[in-house]
């Protein structure tokens, strides 16, 4: 009988760049000319894997958030990895927006991806482990399909393909 090969499909951001990216972000917020005394203030939590982002009005705000993704996309950094709330009026006139950094594929989306592979009609299969998703089968052309086809879909997160054998 021939051996399975098989790959993991995982959502993983690497924290230090997001950090090295957050650290060059407050860097220039200080250093900008048509930012420098707005008060707007980018925060990250390493703990919640979380961005804050405070400014005076929701102009700024987005231009701080233009900034952080120009660094974030510098540094390898998929945008998609960033969810962001609604901007939300805070005390003094300021908003604050919160962003959160996506870790690990859901079970919503797991299932999602699994049913796309499945609608392949190709001899793999799928199984949730946690928050990563372990595809498998016989052929590794097989596999290779499947990883062509699920790098063409868009699932709102970024998706790595690991531990290939």
């Amino acid at each position: 009988m021939a051996k399975e090969s098989s790959f993991d499909v995982v959502s993983v951001v690497d924290m230090q760049e997001v950090d090295n990216a957050y650290q060059q972000a407050a860097r220039e917020l200080t250093q900008r000319y048509d930012l420098k005394g707005t008060g707007a203030t980018l925060e990250l939590s390493k703990k919640d894997g979380s961005f804050k982002i405070e400014a005076p009005s929701e102009f700024v705000a987005s231009q701080v958030r233009d900034v952080l993704a120009t660094k974030l996309t510098r540094r390898g950094i998929d945008l998609t990895a960033i969810r962001w709330a609604d901007p939300q009026g805070a005390s003094g006139m300021t908003v604050r927006q919160t962003g959160s950094i996506v870790q690990g594929i859901d079970a919503d989306t797991a299932k999602k991806i699994s049913k796309d592979i499945r609608d392949l009609k190709v001899k793999a299969k799928a199984t949730v482990e946690g928050d990563k998703l372990r595809v498998s089968s016989a052929s590794k052309d097989v596999l290779q399909s499947v990883i062509a086809a699920l790098k063409e879909r868009d699932y709102g997160q970024p998706l790595q393909f690991v531990n290939y054998r």
